[in-house]
């Protein structure tokens, strides 16, 4: 699967749209993931427990969304954004979401 930021991709042409797809997965933060980060803001610097789980949560947001496109038959996505909410304290919404389409090579 092809993903890009910008609404062309280089190299290729979009020959069909098949519209909007989406990937999305909701997170919370864990108790000991609380405590381990509690502990790294006493320190200060990259708070990397937390940075772990923002990086998997969007990594199974975008998996999702790969998997939704897919299932559509298109080859690419175009015009990908992540979008991120929090529903109530300590949970999180991710949302990876795009175009569809069927590319093809120039």
């Amino acid at each position: 699967m092809i993903v890009s930021t910008t609404n062309e991709i280089a190299g290729y042409r979009i020959v069909r749209h098949l519209g909007l797809v989406r990937g999305i997965t909701v997170r919370s933060r864990s108790v000991v993931g609380n405590f381990f980060g509690g502990i790294q803001t006493i320190f200060g610097g990259k708070l990397s427990v937390y940075v772990n789980l923002a990086e998997a949560t969007r990594q199974e947001a975008f998996d999702h969304m790969c998997e939704h496109a897919t299932e559509g038959g298109a080859n690419a996505i175009v015009g990908m954004r992540y979008d991120a909410n929090e529903i109530m304290d300590g949970v999180t919404e991710v949302l990876a979401y795009g175009t569809a389409v069927i590319v093809e090579r120039n």
